[in-house]
């Protein structure tokens, strides 16, 4: 069906301007419309689902080498898919990812370890303003980052919200808010939160030590394709789908989830906590907006 080492006229560098993840995705849709297949029908051959496939194509997933390795199998083309595959998960290694949000559209499940601030899945429009403003974010773009935010907390409700698990540290929960009032609001959504259908926070203890995940970390979880991971840094983020990487991050998020409080123990910690602060700052119900 293929011709087992043509690329069939794309090439890459000398000019081109295409990355080798945007190469790997564009000889996926070529060896297709070549063979005349629809995405159904391939599907049916490789036996991956088709919304996968086309993520493929369009190169919003890298996939996993086991995907190239059965796309050569059935355009004959040897081991160029696989080749291909290498070079680019060598080229994501080396540079920064978009962010997280396109992907969570489509997940089922998302769990979060957050470190030094609440998780964006879970902040008050007036939280979200001010973690945005420490950020050195230019003013006319604070709100549209703010609403960007709360916008991606849409995947929580609805008609098919996903399962979402949020470990929280405590050192985020002690930090606070500089604005007292901003800060109830904040806590009085958590403690709202926790109750809610498919929510789940559990707080990290100051107890619990030492462990092995370092910084901020999202795992989303597809229907259809496999897991990727979100590794936040000070400054930036890092996206991985290679399994053979996501899959230390997801055992060592599973670790820190046992040493966690229970979610009945993590909601009387948040409530105690807002116990404490409504002692000192009356919370109405403009406070959280």
């Amino acid at each position: 069906m293929g011709d087992g080492g043509s690329t069939g006229g794309r090439g890459i560098g000398g000019g081109t301007g295409f990355s080798a993840r945007e190469w790997y995705a564009g000889e996926l849709a070529y060896r297709r419309r070549e063979s005349g297949m629809t995405l159904v029908e391939l599907a049916a051959l490789c036996l991956y689902e088709q919304s996968y496939l086309h993520r493929l194509e369009r190169g919003q997933r890298l996939g996993t080498v086991e995907a190239a390795a059965a796309l050569d199998k059935v355009y004959g083309t040897g081991d160029l898919l696989v080749r291909l595959w290498h070079l680019a998960r060598r080229e994501t290694k080396d540079r920064l990812l978009p962010g997280i949000e396109p992907l969570e559209r489509d997940a089922v499940s998302i769990q979060e370890y957050a470190v030094g601030a609440v998780p964006d899945l879970l902040q008050t429009p007036a939280y979200a303003r001010e973690q945005v403003h420490a950020a050195h974010v230019g003013e006319e773009q604070v709100e549209a980052e703010v609403a960007a935010r709360i916008g991606r907390q849409e995947r929580l409700a609805g008609r098919n919200p996903l399962h979402y698990r949020a470990l929280i540290d405590e050192g985020a929960l002690r930090r606070g808010a500089r604005d007292p009032k901003t800060w109830t609001g904040q806590l009085a959504h958590l403690v709202d939160a926790a109750q809610r259908p498919g929510v789940c926070v559990q707080v990290v203890p100051f107890g619990t030590g030492p462990h092995r995940i370092r910084g901020p970390l999202e795992l989303v979880y597809f229907r259809d394709a496999p897991t990727v991971a979100f590794v936040q840094g000070s400054w930036n983020g890092h996206l991985t789908e290679d399994p053979d990487d996501v899959e230390p991050l997801r055992l060592a998020y599973d670790v820190l989830r046992d040493t966690a409080l229970t979610p009945a123990e993590s909601l009387a910690f948040l409530r105690a906590l807002l116990g404490a602060c409504t002692e000192d700052v009356p919370l109405t119900g403009s406070e959280a907006s």
